[in-house]
């Protein structure tokens, strides 16, 4: 249920967009009518419909994802405050301006923030994240906590930069199913490499009846 929550505005972004594309007169309209004096002009094209309609949503399912959590009593994770500010502002850039590169930058600004944060913590606090999310479930050498928080950093570095390559290489359609489908497949493929590397150096549990060290 969590990572149902957690992956909404995503899910809810990619549905509309879908939804808008097929019906984009629609989608103009509808837009132009309810939000547009968020946009310049107040008038929104049909090519820009979808687009700006699905920047709209996931704008607002992200602040109900917050206004949720606060609401539960729940904590906000400093990475959702983050995805909220970026969307909110460079959502609201997006939909103004009628320009899209706005919100095409968000997920890079996410991933690096992710990047930052990782190297960040290690580097001034002396804290790594990774150890710090796993470490009560696994015991593992530094070196190796080491070189996951590395992975970590050089992961989300590079994936705000394969962002920004399909936003400006291909089409608005490819990048939105890459934003979907390309992002989240290569995040659990490499959650599932650093699994297996994890599991390659962590101690064997003792045998019946010997003693730990």
């Amino acid at each position: 249920m969590k990572l149902l929550f957690d992956f909404l505005p995503l899910i809810l972004f990619f549905g509309t967009y879908q939804y808008a594309k097929g019906h984009a007169a629609w989608a103009a309209a509808f837009t132009t009518e309810h939000f547009g004096f968020m946009v310049s002009g107040g008038v929104v094209g049909v090519d820009e419909g979808p687009v700006m309609l699905a920047t709209l949503v996931v704008m607002f399912a992200t602040l109900a994802q917050v206004g949720i959590l606060k609401l539960l009593r729940r904590k906000v994770d400093l990475m959702l405050w983050i995805s909220l500010f970026l969307v909110v502002t460079l959502g609201t850039l997006t939909v103004w301006f009628h320009n899209k590169t706005f919100i095409m930058w968000k997920p890079t600004g996410v991933y690096w923030a992710m990047a930052l944060m990782f190297w960040g913590s290690q580097a001034f606090f002396g804290k790594n994240l990774i150890q710090t999310m796993l470490g009560s479930e696994l015991t593992l050498p530094a070196s190796v906590w080491a070189t996951l928080n590395r992975a970590w950093i050089v992961f989300f570095g590079c994936m705000g930069v394969v962002n920004l390559v399909v936003a400006y290489n291909f089409s608005e359609s490819t990048w939105v199913s890459f934003k979907a489908y390309g992002s989240t497949a290569l995040l659990v493929l490499f959650t599932l490499g650093q699994g297996v590397y994890m599991s390659k150096h962590v101690p064997p549990e003792p045998k019946e009846g010997e003693r730990q060290p």
